[in-house]
Formats: C-alpha cells, structure tokens, sequence
C-alpha cells in the first residue's frame, strides 16, 4: 500500500512553480536595465545585486524543494504495473529539483564569473537538467504501457526533449536568456504535470 501524503504535496508543484515564475518577473521589473532578453536568470540573485538573497529564497530554493515534494510523493503512487524506471526516473526528478534548489545556496559573482562561486552555480545548473531530461524520460518509459498513466508519460517526454534541446544544446535559433526561460517553463510544467498523476486524483476523490 503507498504511503499517505499530506496534502500539500498535492499543491507543491502549482505553488513552487508560481513562486518562481513570480519571483523572475517581480524582480526582474525591480532591477533596472535588467532585460529577459539578454540576462540570465542567475543574475537576478548574483552576489551585490538589489535584493538577491530574496530572489534566491523565492526563485531557487523554495521552488525547488517543492518540486522536490513533488517527485518523491509522485513516485510513492506509481502504480504497481509501472516498469523499474519509473521509480528511477522519479529519483531523478527529485534530485533535479534539489540541483535547482541549490543554484540559490550557489550565486553567481558577476565579477569573477570564472571563479570558483560562478563554477558552483553553473554546476547545480548543470546538474538541473542532466537530472532530469533521463528522469522524465525513464519516468515516461516506466509508464507508457499503463493506460492511465499514458497521458502523463507522454508529456514527461515532451518536457523532457524541450529542456535537452534548449538547455543543452548551444543557442542556435534562439537566444541564450530566451531558451533558458522556455527550458524552465518545460521543466516546471513537468511537476506540474507530475503532481496531477493518476494517483493524486483517486487520492483526492477518498479525501
């Protein structure tokens, strides 16, 4: 029998995702000359910048270990019909989740970006997606034979290809700032996703 989560794991995902996607364009507006279209999002919690340990906190940290709720109760209701990769592909969810957590814990200095901070937050981006592109798609792979989970699974692979070809791939058609942003997106609707998993919806029908 899975385990009983609390409710909030149910919103975690919903609520990590409008923190950071708030937490980008308030304080982006707040940063003058700040510009989407040309900044990276680490910038906004880079060391010396206006009100980066906020930023940090709202757009890093707490959205990541929300979507980190999200993964580890996600993979708690996997069905029993569900491949072992399934279960693997919700691990690496999860640590994505944390790497995603830790780029906050990691700012960038943007006067040494070659030094040794700026490597550490690299690193934990790094971490982000080579996380989870194979633990969406594992996860999808898990779950492609059970019916009920097909819908999920094949969007888990979607998500999955958007943030390989925007976050790993060098930017060719579209700009670096502008594919680091639909990435995200990608990733964030992948909890999302994720958290409106077949299990969750007969869990909230006996609540």
């Amino acid at each position: 029998m899975n385990p009983t989560f609390p409710p909030v794991s149910r919103h975690a995902a919903w609520i990590g995702a409008l923190l950071c996607a708030s937490a980008v364009i308030g304080f982006a507006a707040m940063l003058d000359g700040y510009l989407h279209a040309q900044h990276p999002l680490g910038l906004l919690g880079a060391s010396g910048i206006p009100r980066a340990l906020a930023f940090n906190l709202l757009g890093f940290v707490l959205p990541g270990v929300l979507l980190a709720v999200t993964a580890v109760a996600l993979r708690a209701r996997l069905p029993d019909t569900a491949r072992r990769s399934a279960g693997i592909g919700g691990w690496l969810l999860a640590w994505s989740a944390l790497a995603f957590a830790a780029q906050g814990l990691l700012p960038l200095d943007p006067s040494d970006l070659d030094g040794a901070q700026s490597r550490g937050h690299a690193t934990a981006w790094t971490l982000w997606w080579i996380a989870f592109v194979p633990g969406a798609l594992l996860l999808a792979a898990g779950l492609g034979r059970v019916a009920a989970w097909r819908m999920l699974a094949m969007l888990m692979a979607v998500c999955a290809i958007v943030v390989l070809l925007l976050a790993a791939l060098p930017p060719v058609l579209v700009p670096g700032p502008i594919a680091q942003r639909i990435a995200l997106g990608a990733w964030l609707l992948a909890y999302i996703v994720a958290s409106r998993g077949r299990g969750s919806v007969t869990e909230d029908l006996r609540s």
